[in-house]
């Protein structure tokens, strides 16, 4: 049973406030990290695990998706990453006890750090409608449910199943055959909510929605930009990237609203420099843009470049322009009607300095630029993208070493889930080829993304939620909505390794499915099994846990899967002759498409199932990748390619043959509006931002070291300015107050209380503050347009003094 934490009981004056770092990593994180590990899993398998943790044949890192050299280090993982395994790995735990003692209300009023405190689930549990407490549940009777209940449903379009970043392609491939099999592409992900912007724009340009560049590009880089991101929280392995491209000479230009730690100086623990010599500093050059201004800045590097290209010549790279791309002129035209005015109205930077950043784009011989959701939860995110890649296409950037895109992922398999098939969106030839291998008809309409998914709980219209990882509650914008949505579903599923707030805000009836966790072993049959995942650089390796599971009785993503496959669809099917590219492989003889046997589960469900030997896929997960292989290009001999911890590296058009899958097959210059956020007199711009305790919702304790903040996360950080200009005084509690005028004109207001006030550097106008605690204010209908994305850097609020 795991230590009992205190309440959420808000008290802001508990916080301790001191001057931030410009300094990371280091000793401190070290420390930090040896004493999470010894708190969470003791001294043994502390030690066992993290010498395990992203080695070729240990487990990949449940955190983040940066990936990892060839040749590894013994402790290849960062302080973060250690955070992450350590709670997954923790010796707490959560059962039948845990809950008979726990009702769902007193659940309630735990916060998010409480709850994932308590320990790793080990039996089902089940949360029946009017009921005070989850009661456990075996596990064939909690899946026949699960099934139950998803083939009573008449319209398939009334489920939504979600997918976390943290599920394997293994698992995430079968999941979507369900879901497909069901008859629905109801998959919101979490990649709606964070790097949908990202796939929208690049598919659009270049053909692809994946980044174009690879570990060594970034070392081999003369220039470095990195926007919106802050690598020493978020992915502290991209330090070590940046110092080894830095020591070759490269240069780094730093763009975001707050300074970070990270890109100010890194010490690298692994060498003799980082710990006892200064460590290297990291950004040449911080640029402090206001929030939401990166388009105005890329738009003044391309006007900057064409204007150099027209006084003397050489600028432009014309031979990759006229063979490779098209709408340059349209692009041209743009940036000489956009005034340098405007666009230091939107960046805030002064046009000198504007040009001299230019000058060090026009220097360089070869640019990536890096971002994360700095740049992906604005209204213009997709413009704001697109004006990355018209940089980066008028010097050739694209399809050569040292060169590109990098949109850096954050949950460890968020990109492989996409590419194997999550999707609301998915493409006319990954359907086919599915249809094909599987022999059904999978449907083509498209589903709801996560924003979508949300409105039509909230409506009515959804009868059955199934979480796959995540903690979707907390995870998403407008909680109040959210929770409000969630419990007008008749079902929901949460298939979990820790406990969190979407067990204790539910449908009417709830199952918790707890599974097994990256770091656990899984024996299926008699063999250990592995799964794989895709890193931010198109790379898949396998992964194998080493650790005895927390159960006895808990079984894997994919084995959940399986079972609920087999009872929605394993209806006794007549045989037929395989198809000629399935000869010989008797394995393969599958019945004719329509020629099911209704025989007990008399549903619509199995009227048009996927066939496939569901036993034998739980208990062999290569038979899953075989799918893959045959479903999916790029994952030719996939078995073969990831044995003895070697690497799959999937196809680029762009960056292996400058090919673009584009509409005109080109790389696409577009002509983007400059947009920016307006802000109203007497009111902030509020972006919502992780701490350094934090991975996404996962909450690893309530200080950030970085940032200068201890004990306390309901803190909003303001320019000392702004402060005084509004009649505050630094360590004031407010409440804060978000301001949305809606569809019909009205302006909306949502309210987070009780935040105390901290003077930061952040340019004038704007604030930020810690997710999930804000998420709150966040409007539903507030996204980006094209991708739906949340708008979760750009709320306009007012801070409102409490009565109190």
């Amino acid at each position: 049973m795991a230590t009992k934490a205190p309440k959420n009981d808000i008290d802001e004056t508990r916080v301790r406030v001191s001057h931030p770092k410009e300094v990371a990593v280091g000793v401190p994180a070290v420390l930090h990290a040896l004493q999470i590990a010894h708190e969470q899993m003791g001294v043994v398998r502390s030690v066992q695990t993290l010498m395990r943790v992203n080695q070729k044949e240990g487990f990949d890192c449940p955190g983040c998706a940066w990936p990892e050299e060839d040749k590894r280090h013994v402790a290849e993982f960062c302080e973060n990453g250690a955070k992450a395994v350590a709670e997954e790995a923790t010796l707490r735990r959560v059962g039948a006890t845990f809950f008979a003692e726990h009702s769902i209300d007193e659940l309630r009023g735990h916060d998010d750090w409480w709850l994932g405190q308590q320990g790793r689930l080990t039996q089902p549990m089940i949360l029946e409608e009017g009921a005070t407490h989850y009661v456990p549940v075996e596990w064939d009777a909690a899946l026949r449910l699960v099934a139950d209940h998803i083939a009573a449903i008449d319209d398939p379009d009334e489920t939504v199943f979600y997918t976390s970043g943290r599920t394997s392609n293994e698992a995430a491939f079968l999941y979507q055959l369900l879901v497909r099999g069901i008859g629905t592409n109801n998959l919101p992900d979490c990649s709606n909510m964070c790097h949908e912007s990202s796939g929208s724009a690049l598919t659009e340009t270049i053909g692809i929605g994946k980044g174009t560049v690879s570990l060594e590009d970034i070392h081999q880089a003369d220039l470095l930009i990195v926007a919106g991101q802050n690598p020493g929280t978020n992915h502290p392995r991209m330090l070590s990237a940046l110092e080894k491209a830095k020591q070759r000479g490269a240069r780094v230009i730093a763009v975001n609203p707050l300074p970070e730690a990270g890109l100010l100086k890194f010490e690298n623990p692994q060498t003799a420099r980082g710990v006892a010599f200064g460590g290297t500093t990291i950004a040449d050059r911080f640029v402090q843009i206001r929030s939401g201004g990166d388009q105005g800045l890329f738009q003044a590097i391309g006007k900057h470049l064409l204007e150099a290209e027209e006084q003397e010549g050489g600028v432009i790279d014309r031979n990759f322009v006229e063979a490779f791309t098209s709408g340059f002129d349209a692009y041209r035209q743009a940036m000489a009607e956009v005034t340098w005015a405007e666009l230091v109205d939107a960046t805030g930077i002064q046009e000198a300095t504007l040009r001299e950043i230019g000058d060090e784009v026009l220097a360089s011989k070869s640019t990536i630029v890096c971002w994360a959701m700095g740049l992906t939860q604005h209204k213009h995110s997709v413009p704001t993208l697109r004006d990355v890649v018209n940089v980066l296409l008028l010097q050739g950037n694209i399809g050569r070493t040292g060169a590109g895109v990098c949109p850096v992922r954050g949950h460890s398999n968020v990109q492989g889930d996409r590419t194997v098939g999550i999707y609301e969106k998915p493409s006319a030839d990954f359907l086919d080829a599915l249809d094909r291998e599987f022999a059904f008809s999978a449907p083509r309409k498209h589903g709801f993304d996560t924003v979508e998914a949300i409105r039509a709980m909230r409506d009515g219209r959804v009868k059955f939620f199934m979480g796959m990882g995540g903690n979707f509650v907390s995870a998403t914008p407008d909680t109040a909505v959210v929770e409000a949505a969630m419990s007008r579903v008749d079902l929901t599923v949460h298939v979990s390794t820790k406990l969190n707030r979407s067990h204790v805000v539910t449908g009417r009836r709830a199952i918790i499915l707890p599974t097994l966790g990256r770091t656990d072993r899984d024996r299926r049959g008699d063999t250990e099994q592995r799964v794989t995942v895709e890193d931010s650089m198109g790379a898949v390796h396998a992964s194998r846990g080493r650790l005895a599971p927390p159960s006895n009785d808990l079984v894997s993503e994919v084995a959940i899967v399986a079972r609920l496959c087999g009872h929605l669809f394993d209806v006794a099917p007549s045989p037929r002759v395989a198809p000629a590219s399935h000869a010989g492989d008797p394995e393969r003889a599958l019945p004719e498409h329509g020629a099911i046997e209704n025989e007990g589960r008399a549903s619509r469900a199995a009227s048009n199932a996927p066939h496939a030997e569901w036993t034998a896929l739980e208990t062999d997960y290569s038979r899953i990748r075989s799918h893959i292989e045959r479903v999916i290009p790029g994952f030719e001999d996939f078995e073969s390619r990831i044995e003895k911890g070697r690497t799959l590296l999937l196809p680029n058009g762009p960056r292996d043959e400058r090919r673009f899958a584009t509409a005109d097959g080109m790389a696409r210059f577009t002509a983007n509006p400059l947009e920016y956020p307006v802000i109203p007199e007497g009111r902030l711009l509020l972006q919502t931002l992780r701490s350094h305790d934090q991975y996404n919702t996962t909450i690893y304790g309530k200080d950030d070291r970085y940032r200068g903040i201890s004990d306390g996360r309901r803190v909003v950080l303001v320019n000392a300015d702004d402060l005084v200009d509004l009649g505050f005084d630094e360590g004031d509690i407010i409440d804060l107050v978000s301001e949305w005028r809606g569809s019909d004109g009205a302006t909306e207001e949502r309210r987070a209380e009780k935040f105390r006030l901290v003077a930061y550097s952040t340019p004038r106008g704007n604030a930020a503050a810690y997710y999930p605690e804000t998420n709150v204010l966040v409007p539903l209908d507030s996204v980006a347009d094209v991708s739906g994305t949340p708008t979760s850097k750009a709320v306009i609020v007012r801070l409102e003094r409490r009565a109190d």
